[in-house]
């Protein structure tokens, strides 16, 4: 066995939880095989050298070996090598997203409950103690 379906090489290769979605990110166009796009049924073997996205991270491996059936973890490692430049983008990539997070996660709670509006208003930042919104002289 030389070639196997990309679909069923990336799930075999754990880039994928399941065939299904390995299946469905092939049809997006998520997953090239030497730039160009391609369909879950085309083939991949040895030496093919593909390109994924995974979220925000962008991924070149060539595929090492081919594998139908989805083994452990060390052993889906052995069927692919990622390239220093994709290894090195992952890195500055990774660094960059720890320095600069971004600005809606440090968002901690949406709109404030009922009790927090209240504390609010007795601290006096609140709306309570104007009745319209021109300045008051």
């Amino acid at each position: 066995m030389d070639k196997l379906r990309i679909d069923k090489w990336l799930w075999a290769a754990r880039f994928y939880k399941t065939r299904s979605l390995a299946t469905e990110e092939v049809n997006k166009g998520r997953v090239q095989i030497g730039g160009q796009d391609v369909k879950p049924a085309r083939e991949v073997k040895p030496g093919d050298l593909l390109t994924l996205r995974q979220g925000p991270v962008l991924r070149t491996i060539e595929v090492v070996g081919i594998s139908q059936a989805r083994g452990p973890a060390p052993v889906a490692q052995a069927l692919y090598t990622e390239t220093a430049d994709s290894l090195q983008a992952r890195t500055a990539a990774a660094e960059q997203r720890r320095l600069a997070p971004e600005p809606a996660h440090s968002l901690d709670h949406g709109r404030p409950t009922k009790r927090q509006r209240r504390d609010l208003d007795q601290a006096g930042h609140g709306w309570g103690d104007r009745w319209s919104a021109s300045v008051d002289d």
